[in-house]
């Protein structure tokens, strides 16, 4: 593909307004955000329900209400989240699937996350690839070690997911691949030769300013957002997700590249608008 794709993780499950006052948590906020981010050049929007009060939630009909909202604001491509939160099971972060977004992200390993850890064995791999193709939901390769793309593989051989493909390389969790450009050379050269788009995501400050940038000059994509860094310079909280958003597609202007519209990836992944 040769727009670039910005996708934005809008809430996550793990900041919080304590951190990051402008962190949407209703489904309104969550169109708002959406709304904005998208009027920057965003065209995914990677989709953590909350509760009202901030706590990250795996109902469906939560992630109904969200995706209600935000349909009634914008065009944006939304790609559930079967992460979910730490310490829920898999039937919890599989549940919201029933509402059939376009996209979710599929976890392709076990990771720690600081002091805890996000379990996913490969036959629970399996079982979630198996769901979203039942379902028609495209899914996201999320790697989180250089292992993690290998065992998307193994999902590809067997006939579990098709054609075209995505991964995003999560680099910057501590316990993870950490936010490098040694880190990022190796995830990329660890992909499939397979019909596939890629996107770099860099957690924390340091790497949300070097990851995303960087993987969309090397020919893959980006994504933003509250999720992954809170702020929009060293100590200086961002005021939205939709600043984070215009600050990199002004810098694939800047090189000369296009930014990808939601249509286009819709296109790009044979995905039906929900």
């Amino acid at each position: 593909m040769n727009k670039v794709i910005i996708t934005a993780a809008i809430s996550g499950a793990e900041t919080t307004r304590d951190q990051q006052p402008n962190l949407p948590y209703t489904p309104d906020e969550m169109a708002i955000a959406a709304k904005e981010a998208r009027e920057a050049g965003v065209s995914v929007i990677h989709l953590h329900a909350r509760n009202d009060d901030g706590t990250p939630s795996a109902d469906p009909g939560r992630f109904r209400e969200c995706l209600a909202a935000i349909r009634g604001a914008t065009d944006v491509v939304v790609e559930f989240t079967t992460g979910g939160a730490i310490g829920m099971s898999d039937d919890e972060r599989l549940a919201p699937l029933a509402v059939k977004p376009e996209m979710a992200s599929l976890d392709c390993g076990s990771v720690n996350f600081a002091d805890e850890i996000l379990p996913n064995s490969l036959p629970s791999m399996r079982r979630f690839a198996t769901v979203m193709r039942e379902l028609g939901v495209k899914p996201t390769f999320e790697c989180f070690d250089v292992g993690h793309v290998y065992n998307a593989n193994i999902l590809i051989k067997e006939g579990l997911v098709k054609p075209p493909f995505h991964f995003t390389f999560v680099l910057g969790v501590p316990g993870g691949m950490p936010a490098t450009m040694e880190a990022l050379m190796m995830m990329k050269a660890a992909l499939p030769d397979a019909d596939l788009e890629w996107t770099g995501i860099g957690v924390g400050g340091r790497g949300s300013v070097l990851i995303p940038p960087v993987s969309a000059l090397m020919g893959g994509h980006a994504r933003i957002g509250f999720e992954d860094n809170i702020y929009y310079t060293r100590g200086v909280v961002a005021q939205s997700n939709a600043q984070l958003a215009r600050r990199i597609a002004d810098m694939v202007r800047a090189y000369g590249g296009q930014i990808a519209t939601p249509d286009d990836v819709r296109e790009r992944f044979g995905l039906k608008k929900n």
